[in-house]
Parts: C-alpha cells; sequence; structure tokens
C-alpha cells in the first residue's frame, strides 16, 4: 500500500433541505505532508464533530483502486484525490485485508483501524445526487476510519505497513456489510466485544440485533 495524495478541506457552506450547512468533505489534494494528530488532521477542516474527527475518526483513508469504479458511474463529475472526503487516498488498500485493531505504519504516524466509513448526505452534496448514498452501500468498500496512535506527518509516496494484526479477526469489509445488509448475530455479537471497534459503529450494529 503507499499513498497517492494527502488531502484537506476548508469549511464549506452547502444548501440541505431549505437550511445553510457547513461542511469539511470538500478535501482537495495538497502537495506538502499532512500532520495526523490525535483527533484529526493539522489544518483540514472538521465541521461536525459529533460524527467526524475524534479519537475513533482522526483521519479517514480510501483506495484509489475504487475511483475508476466511481468515475464510470459519475463520469460529469470535477474528479480529484479527496472526493469522498478522505484525508490519505491510497493504492491498494483493500478493506477485505484489514481488521478492526490493526496497527500500521505510514510516514512517521502509526494508525489503528477503527471502523468503516458509514455514508451521509454530505457524500450525496458532494455528488450533486444523493444516489451515491446507496451506491456506495452496495459497492461494499468504505475506506477506513484510523485512530492514531503515534502523531505524525503522512506525504506522498509514503508505503503503509501493518506492524501489528489483530488477533479478534474482525474483519473491516465484513462490519460495513453487516451494518447495512448482514445479519450474522454471532459476528455482531463478537464485534460488539471487540475493545477496539468505535462505539459510533457498535451502536450502529446493536441495532442490528434489536
Amino acid at each position: 500500500m503507499k499513498v497517492r495524495s494527502v488531502n484537506t478541506g476548508q469549511p464549506t457552506i452547502i444548501e440541505w433541505r431549505g437550511k445553510n450547512v457547513s461542511t469539511g468533505i470538500y478535501k482537495m489534494p495538497t502537495p506538502s505532508a499532512i500532520y495526523l494528530g490525535i483527533t484529526d488532521v493539522e489544518s483540514d477542516s472538521v465541521v461536525d464533530r459529533k460524527h467526524h474527527g475524534g479519537i475513533d475518526k482522526a483521519c479517514y483513508l480510501y483506495s484509489t483502486d475504487h475511483y475508476p469504479y466511481w468515475k464510470q458511474l459519475y463520469p460529469d463529475l470535477p474528479w480529484n484525490w479527496g472526493m469522498f472526503g478522505e484525508n490519505v487516498s491510497v493504492d491498494g488498500l483493500k478493506e477485505s485485508d484489514l481488521n478492526i485493531g490493526d496497527i500500521i505504519r505510514v510516514g512517521k504516524a502509526e494508525i489503528q483501524i477503527s471502523e468503516p466509513r458509514q455514508p451521509c448526505y454530505k457524500l450525496g452534496v458532494r455528488f450533486g445526487n444523493q444516489r451515491v448514498i446507496k451506491d456506495f452501500i452496495n459497492f461494499g468498500h468504505s475506506g477506513t476510519y484510523v485512530r492514531v496512535l503515534t502523531p505524525g506527518y503522512v506525504e506522498p509516496g509514503d508505503t503503509l505497513k501493518i506492524i501489528q494484526k489483530d488477533s479478534y479477526r474482525i474483519n473491516l469489509q465484513t462490519v460495513f456489510q453487516q451494518l447495512y445488509h448482514g445479519n450474522d448475530k454471532s459476528f455482531i455479537e463478537k464485534a460488539l466485544n471487540h475493545p477496539y471497534l468505535a462505539e459510533s459503529c457498535k451502536r450502529g450494529l446493536k441495532r442490528k440485533l434489536e
């Protein structure tokens, strides 16, 4: 895995259901390194602190491998890295190869897989079509939020190396599938007991059991 692009954004006002809403989803590539902090990326905009940023969502990674699929679905968009609001666009990132709790070294930072991304209406606003939410869920590739265990700089060209695999073996992609399409009670119960799965994701899984 290798960093293709690092991306940050500034607050942008969008209209949603007749109201003006501020969002930080409009990320754009930056030529210089970004600094991954404990709760967010330095110089990046995190507007909605209830759902973004914080220890469990300090940084978002998405795979560049998925971009051709999306460009085919939405060919008229002005495409650039960061379209999904990711801070780090990564070549070769495969959700099926990652487990919750895996620790990865990238650049000068060490990060830990915390949860899959659950898309909201702001992604639909960026794409100009709320259909993208359903498309994103059905595509099954969520990217990943991470904790930052060791803060540090990350820049294009940096490699990502898994330095510790989590022993619980709760697969990132399977968690995403269970959130929306699954009903594997045994897996969900095991995931709910995982010490490194983010609480926001656990709440979604609990609703599946209920």
